[in-house]
């Protein structure tokens, strides 16, 4: 049964920065690339490192798609779905994510 997991007011995310949160056991980086409260979620962690750091990459963009390039090997993963620009066979988990009512940032689990 899946559920929405409360992480942390949207104004503790810095615009064009990402965050690090566990849900569940799931290790989800949180990205909010501009000024806004769109927001993006995926997997942490960085399947050709095998570290969990995704949420300290850089956001960029490719071919009107965003995406956060690692910070270790730089290989770029979509922020809408996860998957590798780089090397499709290494996408990685791609999670819903909101800001409720009350402004605070909520990922929905997938347990």
């Amino acid at each position: 049964m899946s559920q929405w997991i409360t992480i942390c007011k949207l104004d503790d995310i810095l615009p064009e920065t990402g965050v690090c949160a566990l849900v569940g056991n799931e290790h989800v980086a949180i990205f909010r690339p501009y000024d806004t409260a769109e927001l993006y979620a995926i997997s942490n962690i960085d399947p050709f490192a095998e570290a969990s750091v995704l949420s300290r990459g850089i956001i960029g963009q490719h071919e009107n798609e965003l995406y956060v390039a690692s910070p270790l090997k730089k290989q770029r993963f979509g922020l809408k779905d996860g998957y590798c620009i780089d090397d499709a066979k290494y996408s990685i988990a791609h999670y819903q994510v909101k800001v409720n009512a009350d402004g605070f940032v909520e990922v929905k689990s997938s347990c």
